[in-house]
């Protein structure tokens, strides 16, 4: 796989989801040919990365077990490796016996944990001795409970102390690229969503090799745009394009998206919007 803290940024995610269970039904997939269709689609409009999930983590849902999401994520794995080998994948999990098996079946990938290795105490390890890139997000409790746990005295700074943290104990566990996620929507109401959307440059952390590391951010059609708007989350692609932009300025280097056309399109506007400072 390619470096991934060495690409040029902004890269844009693209979600393909194999729970039927995820908030967004566009992003929706039941089975391989399902996947095919879709990551196909995504590539040709752009996506840089495409990001593989089988367990549902939206606001309230509730864990499945280990076994019933490596059954939900292996036929986009067969895929993978039949049709799409040079893709970059992602796959979204918190455990790390889902990791080493994807591992064994495609080869490397990037590992987008939204727990930053608190659910399972293995995971540090299993992506170092595998030399794999790590996503870490921020939250507090499981989705199911998240909501229940947004009582900050700085958000901004809490959420920074936390991802720093992370990225000591990653580098001592021995894992050499780290991208951090502040986590939209996990365990913050929708003012702190904002508040860390107009700080977002504070959620960058320094790094042994003297650099920062890169800042993914997942807003696509979230609670946060669709509840200001008092609209439906499939109604709000434009506005999320708009929180795209924002979040560029703001320094972010990976959009995770629902809708790569229209993120690509925000990112070359930004990028020409750069080159004419």
């Amino acid at each position: 796989m390619t470096n991934i803290i060495n690409q040029p940024y902004p890269l844009v995610m693209g979600i393909v989801n194999m729970s039927p269970d995820s908030f967004y039904e566009g992003s929706r997939c039941i089975g391989g040919d399902e996947f095919e269709i879709r990551t196909q689609q995504l590539i040709e409009e752009g996506a840089s990365i495409i990001d593989i999930g089988a367990c549902s983590t939206r606001p309230g849902s509730k864990y499945i077990p280990q076994e019933e999401e490596w059954e939900l994520l292996k036929p986009a794995l067969k895929k993978v490796l039949r049709v799409f080998p040079q893709i970059t994948i992602s796959v979204d999990t918190f455990r790390s016996q889902i990791i080493e098996r994807a591992f064994d079946f495609v080869g490397d990938l990037i590992i987008n944990d939204i727990s930053a290795g608190e659910e399972d105490p293995f995971m540090l390890e299993t992506a170092a001795r595998l030399q794999l890139p790590y996503i870490a997000m921020h939250k507090r409790g499981t989705p199911e409970t998240m909501q229940q746990n947004c009582t900050y005295s700085n958000v901004v700074a809490e959420v920074r102390e936390y991802l720093a943290d992370f990225v000591n104990r990653a580098t001592e566990a021995g894992i050499r690229e780290i991208i951090v996620d502040p986590g939209f929507g996990f365990a913050k109401d929708n003012d702190q969503n904002y508040k860390m959307l107009h700080n977002l440059e504070q959620f960058k952390i320094d790094i042994p090799n003297g650099k920062q590391t890169p800042l993914m951010v997942g807003l696509s059609r979230k609670s946060m745009i669709y509840k200001t708007l008092k609209i439906d989350p499939k109604d709000a692609l434009s506005a999320t394009s708009a929180i795209h932009m924002a979040a560029l300025l703001g320094g972010a280097d990976i959009l995770r998206v629902h809708d790569v056309k229209e993120a690509v399109q925000v990112v070359k506007l930004y990028q020409k919007l750069s080159q004419n400072q």
